[in-house]
């Protein structure tokens, strides 16, 4: 079965730089929807979205991102066995579906996803679309 990336993250030390240095540099479109999260509208056809986050104090900057699986537990049980670490156990996000975290050999956050049977949501195209879920910050 193929395991996409779906969604990405951007954990930045300045939300407002950041994101002015990624629309400037590829052109893509932001999204503000609360002072620390920014999704991002990539415009490329068979690309992905992501967000760029402002990273919580303690935090380095990082990118991480999300593989779609069908069973988060299941593959939280993998990575531990080949010598990851769980960060996150699965969690909800009301609409879509449940995500989890984990750390690779060398420390690198990635994340799981399993969709709730709807397709993946569309980073909104216009100002006073709905904010997406609340995130929650992970410290890797």
């Amino acid at each position: 079965m193929i395991r996409p990336v779906v969604h990405w993250e951007i954990y930045a030390r300045d939300l407002a730089k950041t994101r002015s240095f990624y629309a400037e540099l590829f052109g893509w479109q932001m999204q503000e929807f609360t002072p620390e999260y920014t999704l991002v509208d990539t415009g490329g056809e068979g690309g992905i979205g992501g967000g760029i986050m402002q990273a919580p104090p303690g935090m380095n900057p990082a990118v991480t991102f999300y593989v779609l699986v069908d069973d988060l537990d299941a593959f939280l049980k993998r990575a531990e066995a080949l010598g990851g670490t769980t960060v996150m156990p699965p969690t909800p996000i009301p609409n879509v579906g449940h995500f989890a975290m984990f750390t690779d050999l060398d420390g690198h956050c990635i994340g799981l996803f399993k969709s709730d049977g709807g397709p993946m949501p569309e980073p909104p195209k216009r100002p006073g679309c709905p904010a997406p879920p609340q995130r929650t910050l992970i410290r890797c």
